[in-house]
């Protein structure tokens, strides 16, 4: 056992805690801190050793399940917790905990409260495990508001924190993150050809003044006028089947198979269109005209030169689940209902259909039951993981 640390335990064995105090005053290591909590509360700051004490161990359990997955422990506990270290001037764990807080904002999508949360904080003087833990937080909430540039910067000051701790398994950490840089994220499909786009490839789409309809967010686009349809999945259908024909008309029959799957075709089918073409035209009537043809329907932009389609690297049916599982940690069913902001049964079917698939697989039993995969070449998770558009 290290030296100090026994010399600081005989000092506290003989009545000397300020003795104790002066051998482990400037660690942070566990024993270290344990003798610290004995020694004031010797000197009679019982109730400020017993708070603290109590609010390093809530910020250690909240870390326990991020790493886990066990999105739903308490978020109330760490931020009293966090405001207790704050109050008695324990900046550095106080600034861990507001940096684990944010990351787990980040997974269930709740960019907004992350970003506030590490708005204006200076993680310069903390020393270099708790820089880390800011920097990724930061290097989340940047890769998906598609902001490259500061993507990069974080990751960047994250990975010369990690150099210096110099801690093997937070060094990997970093470079895993840092994938998502040189990846393709998103499948760019314009007039029948397929391209993959890289982060700040997608980043530079959006702004270039092409209408663009997002299948990784189920909107429609031209910069910064937005037409959402993320919860129109028909209206959806229709519109990335007329991008995907643009220039040219998409005939009724391949909007109907499409949007209703339909197979054949009947004069109920072809009044159910004319309906929903009606409401599409409402929804993106500040980002183009669809005008009927002979043979079906054709979208025309107002102002963009040009219709494409951003799409997912890769399509399944269920594709989100899939995403979050991509990060290669082990999830329970129940926290990825938290992060998807979907039904614990409807997320327990797609992994069950996914399993049976070969695509993810369980381990442990009962409420211990975890699910992973390897993480996929290729399948990055950035686009489909929730968030705001640039423009929200």
């Amino acid at each position: 056992m290290d030296s100090m640390i026994n010399a600081a335990g005989r000092a506290l064995a003989t009545g000397d805690p300020l003795g104790a105090l002066k051998r482990v005053a400037l660690r942070d290591d566990a024993p270290a801190l344990a003798l610290r909590g004995i020694a004031m509360a010797q000197l009679g700051d019982f109730a400020k050793a017993k708070a603290v004490a109590r609010a390093r161990c809530v910020v250690a359990e909240a870390e326990i399940a991020l790493v886990s997955r066990d999105l739903g422990w308490p978020d109330k506990a760490l931020r009293a917790a966090r405001t207790t270290l704050q109050a008695h001037g324990d900046r550095v764990n106080a600034a861990y905990a507001g940096s684990l807080e944010a990351r787990r904002l980040i997974l269930i999508g709740r960019l907004d409260e992350a970003e506030r949360l590490l708005a204006g904080f200076d993680p310069g003087p903390l020393p270099p495990v708790a820089r880390v833990a800011h920097e990724l937080a930061a290097a989340g909430i940047a890769v998906r508001r598609l902001r490259t540039r500061a993507a990069r910067a974080a990751l960047g000051r994250a990975a010369l924190a990690a150099y210096e701790a110099n801690i093997p398994a937070l060094k990997a950490e970093v470079e895993s993150a840092s994938l998502v840089l040189n990846t393709p994220v998103a499948r760019l499909v314009s007039k029948g050809l397929e391209t993959p786009l890289q982060l700040d490839e997608v980043e530079a789409l959006l702004t270039s003044g092409a209408l663009v309809v997002d299948a990784c967010r189920n909107v429609v686009r031209i910069a910064d006028t937005v037409a959402s349809l993320a919860t129109r999945p028909v209206l959806f259908a229709l519109a990335r089947t007329l991008a995907e024909a643009w220039p040219a008309d998409a005939s009724r029959e391949v909007l109907l198979k499409r949007a209703f799957r339909a197979r054949h075709a009947d004069e109920s089918h072809r009044a159910r269109l004319r309906v929903e073409m009606g409401r599409l035209r409402a929804e993106m009537n500040a980002l183009a005209e669809i005008n009927a043809t002979a043979a079906g329907f054709a979208l025309t932009p107002l102002t963009a030169a040009e219709v494409v389609v951003l799409a997912p690297p890769v399509e399944e049916e269920h594709g989100a689940v899939l995403a979050f599982l991509a990060d290669g940690e082990s999830w329970s069913s129940s926290a990825l209902a938290i992060a998807l902001g979907a039904s614990p049964r409807t997320v327990q079917r797609a992994l069950e259909a996914l399993s049976a698939d070969n695509k993810v697989q369980a381990v442990g039993r009962g409420r211990a039951r975890r699910w992973m995969t390897p993480p996929v070449t290729g399948f990055p998770t950035v686009l489909l993981l929730p968030g705001p558009l640039p423009s929200d």
